[in-house]
């Protein structure tokens, strides 16, 4: 990774083009191929069943996300590496471990789903196609500057603006739309909550917490602020900039979400396709359904999403274990100033890559891997939230009673899915 320089003012985030930035990355690798599988399933399954998911977890994307960015300008640090000096071990060390199996079985799904849907278009066998997207996305992460990886994830980020025309496409009934839209329909069935805590689990993504809190010490290092305490500078204005740019890409990353959900349930599920089995099907379907253009635009949004947030993923568990271990970690530098951290990504890309080959049908490791968020995102969103409430480390950045109370409706909100999860597991 070629590293900074010098400070630019170029670099420094500001107001509207920094929203089309960081907030935007973030929310478009949400949207990653594991979401864009799981919101698929919900339409397929549920049709339009599941279109109030959308505005709820909106509000609640926008405090866990703000939440961790705000950590790591105050601490002007990552997130664990905030954990690794508050917290013993045994906490820490749980949590590093399920983000990191959540990381990489995501990002292996992520890899397998994009092969499969270039296969749409291409005949490519899997132990070529798989490799090279492996190794494009690699190479980028290694040898491209930080400024290059942002540029290029910001204009990969706009593809998912395809899931809009897709849905347009599908012809939805307008009234069956609103009443999805604004009056949930909650099933206690096994399937309803494994899709629910699913959604939730791919929504609320746990590597979108140390993504964030760590892109926002990189805008931080790239503008030439390279100790700790020089990023806590100039905290309030820079905040506030940070609050607008995490609302318009969370407003996005869920406006993207329904019109998947709004897709599918259109064309999969009024035709009684509600078994995807595949990505490849997921697209494969909507051609009769929806026309050609339909599917393909559903297709392009797979490829360049995935392009986006596999990196996102093995970059962030990358972080998160040099940080735990105290090694350093930054795309702002070169690789032989933080070896470990770059052979961290290779080893998690790697093992990414590996999952493809075990026999694992990728949509279902998609939905699977949306679950495992769904348990390993409750307990670290908890020491989050316990850490921006303390005074004592936050200062005069405490949350408020608002953030707090939105905070732990999102927290209880959490758990009460996945024990309704296991719950639903125990008596079925």
């Amino acid at each position: 990774m070629n590293a900074t320089n010098a400070p630019d003012s170029s670099d420094k985030p500001r107001g509207f083009s920094r929203a089309l930035g960081l907030g935007l990355i973030t929310g478009a690798a949400d949207d990653d191929c594991s979401a864009i599988g799981t919101y698929a399933s919900s339409g397929a399954q549920f049709g339009y069943g599941f279109l109030w998911m959308a505005p709820v977890t909106f509000p609640m994307m926008f405090a866990v996300v703000y939440l961790s960015a705000k950590l790591g300008r105050v601490a002007g640090k990552g997130l664990f590496a905030v954990l690794r000096e508050h917290f013993t071990p045994w906490l820490m060390w749980p949590a590093l471990i399920g983000v990191l199996i959540g990381n990489v079985i995501e990002a292996g799904a992520n890899i397998g789903a994009m092969a499969a849907t270039i296969n749409l278009f291409v005949a490519i066998p899997q132990g070529i196609v798989v490799p090279a997207i492996a190794g494009v996305i690699l190479a980028l992460q290694i040898w491209g500057s930080y400024a290059l990886i942002r540029n290029v994830f910001r204009w990969l980020a706009l593809s998912l603006f395809a899931y809009v025309g897709s849905a347009a496409l599908a012809s939805p009934d307008p009234w069956a739309v609103l009443r999805g839209t604004f009056a949930p329909r909650i099933q206690f069935s096994k399937e309803f909550l494994s899709i629910l805590v699913a959604v939730i689990g791919t929504t609320l993504s746990a590597y979108l917490y140390t993504w964030q809190s760590n892109v926002e010490v990189e805008e931080l290092i790239a503008a030439g602020r390279t100790s700790a305490q020089a990023r806590r500078a100039g905290m309030g204005t820079e905040l506030a900039q940070s609050r607008r740019d995490i609302l318009v890409g969370m407003a996005f990353s869920n406006v993207i979400m329904y019109f998947i959900i709004l897709s599918t349930g259109a064309t999969l599920h009024k035709a009684g396709q509600s078994d995807i089995s595949t990505a490849a099907q997921a697209a494969e379907v909507l051609k009769p359904l929806a026309g050609n253009a339909a599917s393909a635009l559903f297709s392009i949004g797979i490829i360049a999403v995935g392009f986006l947030a596999v990196p996102v993923m093995t970059t962030g568990a990358a972080y998160d274990l040099c940080q735990t271990l105290g090694w350093k970690s930054s795309l702002n530098v070169r690789p032989r100033e933080a070896h470990q951290f770059y052979l961290a990504i290779a080893g998690f890309t790697a093992a990414a890559v590996l999952l493809n080959f075990l026999g694992f049908n990728p949509m279902k490791a998609l939905i699977y891997s949306g679950i495992v968020q769904g348990f390993s995102t409750p307990p670290l969103l908890l020491l989050i939230l316990l850490m921006t409430s303390d005074r004592r480390l936050m200062g005069s950045e405490v949350n408020s009673a608002g953030m707090k109370a939105l905070g732990w409706l999102t927290v209880s909100a959490i758990f009460a899915a996945t024990l309704g999860l296991v719950a639903s597991w125990i008596i079925g």
